[in-house]
């Protein structure tokens, strides 16, 4: 039922490139966004926005078409209120969703596919250590900005 996670699934280790290389998977998910050429030229671009909506549209699902996470924090449907407890989106998230979350200190944003959440959220995204990975973040140190799905 969630198509666009096979797809996601499917790009598990593709990793930015050292150096004046870049990775042509990465600056494919870069072209699906409405950024500049010079910025969709560089796997050193933050990606994370990117991957998601090359997911979404390979399943021929809309996405925002923006390279800026926190533009999927109206995407779609929402599963749970904006800034709701991450209890509470415990208990209602289903794979397939999409997760908003944002560093309490720095305040920037990060976008992916959940696949737990609890005290902390496992997400499968892109731009995660450089590369598509699953990685898990603490919710004391992110605030779960948004759950939401089509």
């Amino acid at each position: 039922m969630t198509p666009w996670l096979d797809y996601a699934e499917s790009e598990l280790g593709v990793k930015e490139m050292k150096g004046d290389d870049h990775h042509p998977r990465i600056l494919e998910y870069l072209a699906t966004t409405t950024l500049g050429n010079w910025a969709r030229s560089r796997d050193e671009t933050a990606w994370c926005a990117a991957f998601v909506g090359w997911c979404l549209l390979q399943a021929e699902v809309e996405s925002t078409h923006s390279a800026l996470a926190r533009s999927y924090v109206t995407w779609g449907q929402p599963v749970v209120a904006q800034g709701e407890s991450p209890v509470i989106a415990a208990t209602y998230w289903r794979l397939g969703d999409v997760a908003v979350i944002r560093h309490r200190r720095r305040k920037n944003y990060h976008v992916g596919f959940p696949y737990r959440i609890g005290r902390r959220i496992l997400l499968l995204g892109g731009n995660q250590q450089d590369r598509v990975c699953f990685q898990r973040y603490s919710l004391r140190a992110w605030e779960l900005v948004a759950v939401r799905r089509t």
